[in-house]
């Protein structure tokens, strides 16, 4: 069975009354929204959200409102009372410009799981693998690390080159038991990686609520229940000492966090930042050197910059 899409490129003003429009009046089977502006919020949240605009296709100047029908709806009838639609609400004044209205037939799928075909083992290393929950994985050595996640929590997979830098980060620091913090966790992922490489322990800190609920859930996945959670901004409120403080955040959330190290840090603590574009490093370097650190190793992926850090040796 197919579905009749409609796609409309319009304005946020009129997404509500799309919306209804589709679903009270032509009785859509479904509705979906894609706004620009979610993907910018994501990249401004004090968490682990990395996300590049020039990766995600045909991202619409404001609005993708998309309606499904039966496919023996008739399209042409469809544009039509959408294009009337759009008039009546700018004759309101309401912004509905593009207003571009595309046609589409898509298969009716089970939508919950269809996105699984894009996921797969990550053979990070050596050492670690990230494996999503339905894939049935032998690794080649008895020894390597199981990370197992469940990409429909979202906040952070193991697919970006920023995760992975910080991942591989944490192995080299890792040659003997250290606690760990791991400051914006999003999914859980790094502090996953932290427990399954041997740390003391690990605290995992965000300010969403959202990423608390998803760590927790990915790290019980993993048969891990000792990973303490504070949902917090950054490290404040957070207590003690860390010998390893890793951070995948964007960069302009690492300047703030710099001048909390010192505090959080062990004499010979090591840190791990990633999620650096490489445009911005240079404020990074500086920021570091103003609070008395030094970095000892720049990793780099793509645009991404991934470091290791410590206080500077007199």
């Amino acid at each position: 069975m197919k579905l009749l899409e409609i796609k409309i490129e319009s304005s946020y003003d009129v997404e509500d009354a799309l919306a209804y429009f589709a679903t009270e009046d032509l009785k859509a089977l479904g509705t979906e929204a894609r706004r620009r502006s979610d993907f910018e919020q994501a990249g401004w949240l004090h968490d682990s959200t990395v996300v590049d605009m020039d990766d995600i296709p045909n991202l619409p100047d404001e609005l993708e409102f998309i309606a499904y029908f039966d496919e023996e709806t008739d399209p042409k009838e469809m544009v039509k009372l959408f294009k009337d639609k759009l008039a009546e609400l700018a004759g309101y004044g309401l912004k509905t410009a593009p207003g571009e209205i595309s046609v589409d037939y898509v298969a009716d799928q089970d939508w919950n799981t269809v996105w699984q075909k894009y996921y797969h083992v990550i053979n990070l290393s050596r050492h670690l693998a990230i494996v999503p929950e339905w894939e049935d994985y032998q690794p080649a050595f008895k020894d390597q690390e199981i990370i197992r996640m469940d990409p429909g929590l979202a906040f952070g997979t193991g697919n970006h080159q920023t995760t992975q830098l910080a991942m591989l980060g944490i192995e080299r620091a890792m040659v003997k038991p250290l606690t760990v913090a791991d400051v914006g966790t999003g999914s859980g992922i790094l502090a996953i990686a932290a427990h399954k490489l041997g740390a003391k322990s690990v605290l995992a800190t965000d300010i969403s609520g959202e990423s608390m609920t998803a760590a927790e859930e990915n790290a019980a996945l993993n048969g891990i229940h000792d990973i303490a959670l504070q949902k917090t901004s950054l490290l404040a409120d957070v207590d003690g000492k860390f010998d390893l403080i890793v951070a995948n955040i964007l960069a302009e959330i690492l300047l703030d966090l710099i001048p909390q190290l010192d505090s959080h840090l062990n004499e010979d603590g090591q840190v791990i930042f990633s999620g650096i574009d490489y445009l911005q490093l240079p404020k990074i370097e500086q920021a570091l050197a103003e609070n008395s650190f030094q970095i000892d190793l720049k990793m780099r992926a793509g645009r991404w910059i991934g470091l290791t850090i410590s206080r500077k040796h007199d």
